[in-house]
């Protein structure tokens, strides 16, 4: 058993550990026993981060971030939260909240003391210069940024088609699994089916839809709308063709973001300049995995200067922004200096001080118990 005595940590809290043995039975028992001593419970999911939180040992960034790094699956995902652990957004948002302090202290000196000396003759001038260049750095970091949300959930591909042209067995070989049923039966895959892939590090997944054809089966022609839905919402669209199908062209719709590949080949040869693949002998795999990865790392791409925001991050920003914007059209200095209040309220709900109160469950919910 492993003292921690306040302040030092993680909690601010004086905390206790034990390591035991990891076998389920050793860990259910030592808990029961735990749980029998007065005032003991078991944590809620999140707890201990909300409690560091709460005294002031992590800001709601951090909260978030730790949030993401223990969900990550990917390389990339990992990457990201790291990023966000190193205080790289947080860093910008304390820059534009002491330039938004320095901001509301001249135009309050303004409305207070306006025969004082150190106010400057050119105020107005200077106010817009200095909302201008803020306003500019918040824009370009939201316009740099990575929606996390998007980064959870992966790089969208969609195996699309009409019946009977692969897509399923695609599906299996991509997945290296019997995650679909594979039959010759025209209309097989009813509803969405569901494949997350690492590939090299980025998260995607893959969605294999049901055959596109006119049917009057009820439950069919539901899969079938559901995935024209999912071929609008997807980043990329597998449209398949076979030769054993008579061939279709990918709808007009969503034509500017698919990808023709050529099924089946083992069936017959294919002498077309476009990915051929056979699921049967894994002729092309490699080829279509090392397509879909470039695409994916291309449209989910994490520079050293990229930072990723969750909605919650996106939307104080936008606030924030939208209040500036607001302050530098403002004819009368109160609603200046209103404005410029309500901005730093919105950058300052960001790492948790003001307003959060009721995103702070959901936040932290996202926890396991323990963490």
């Amino acid at each position: 058993m492993l003292f921690f005595p306040a302040p030092a940590s993680f909690t601010g809290e004086d905390c206790a550990e034990f390591h035991v043995h990891g076998s389920r039975a050793v860990i259910q028992r030592l808990l029961a026993e735990l749980s029998q001593l007065e005032g003991v419970r078991l944590a809620e999911p999140g707890e201990f981060t909300r409690r560091a939180f709460e005294n002031g040992k992590i800001d709601l960034l951090a909260a978030e971030d730790l949030a993401d790094l223990i969900d990550s699956e990917t390389e990339l995902q990992r990457r990201v939260a790291m990023a966000g652990q190193a205080g790289r957004f947080r860093n910008h948002v304390a820059a534009w909240r002491g330039e938004m302090l320095g901001l509301q202290a001249l135009v309050e000196a303004q409305i207070d003391f306006t025969d004082e000396a150190d106010i400057p003759a050119d105020l107005s001038d200077h106010l817009a210069a200095a909302m201008a260049a803020l306003s500019a750095k918040m824009h370009a970091s939201l316009s740099d940024s990575l929606r996390s949300e998007r980064l959870r959930e992966g790089y969208v591909v969609a195996l699309a088609g009409p019946p009977n042209v692969g897509k399923s067995s695609l599906l299996n070989a991509l997945a290296r699994r019997d995650v679909a049923i594979v039959t010759p039966v025209a209309g097989t895959t009813r509803d969405i089916l569901e494949v997350r892939l690492d590939l090299d590090g980025v998260p995607v997944l893959l969605r294999d839809l049901a055959g596109l054809r006119p049917t009057r089966d009820v439950v069919e022609s539901i899969g079938v709308a559901r995935a024209r839905d999912a071929m609008r919402d997807a980043d990329l669209v597998l449209w398949l063709q076979a030769p054993d199908v008579d061939m279709e062209a990918p709808p007009a719709d969503i034509a500017h973001k698919a990808l023709v590949v050529t099924s089946k080949v083992d069936l017959a040869p294919v002498h077309a300049s476009g990915l051929a693949v056979s699921a049967t002998t894994g002729a092309g795999i490699a080829r279509l995995l090392d397509a879909l990865t470039k695409r994916a790392e291309a449209a989910l791409h994490f520079g050293e200067s990229t930072i990723a925001l969750n909605l919650r991050q996106e939307a104080a920003l936008r606030a924030g922004m939208a209040a500036l914007r607001r302050a530098q059209a403002a004819q009368e200095i109160e609603f200046l200096a209103e404005e410029l209040r309500q901005a730093a309220t919105a950058l300052h709900s960001l790492i948790g001080g003001i307003g959060v109160e009721e995103v702070l469950g959901h936040i932290f919910g996202r926890f396991c118990i323990g963490k």
